[in-house]
């Protein structure tokens, strides 16, 4: 359905980053709004580290995939 436009580094980088931003919510670090907000960017972080594409680099036209040479 979606080509994939990030690369395993990409990837590797937004899971680490949405999975300390869902822990600080979860763990009472982060209240409030801004603790709304990071759930919120963990969870985007996570969903498109899983699926290996990210809606903004389509439009501006980003693929940090490597591509294979013959």
């Amino acid at each position: 359905m979606f080509k994939n436009n990030m690369g395993g580094t990409d990837r590797a980088i937004r899971a680490i980053a949405g999975i300390i931003l869902v822990a600080l919510f979860f763990m009472g670090t982060v209240t409030g709004v801004l603790g709304w907000i990071a759930l919120i960017v963990g969870i985007v972080l996570l969903a498109t580290a899983a699926l290996g594409w990210c809606p903004p680099y389509t439009l501006l036209g980003i693929n940090t995939c490597s591509t294979k040479k013959a």
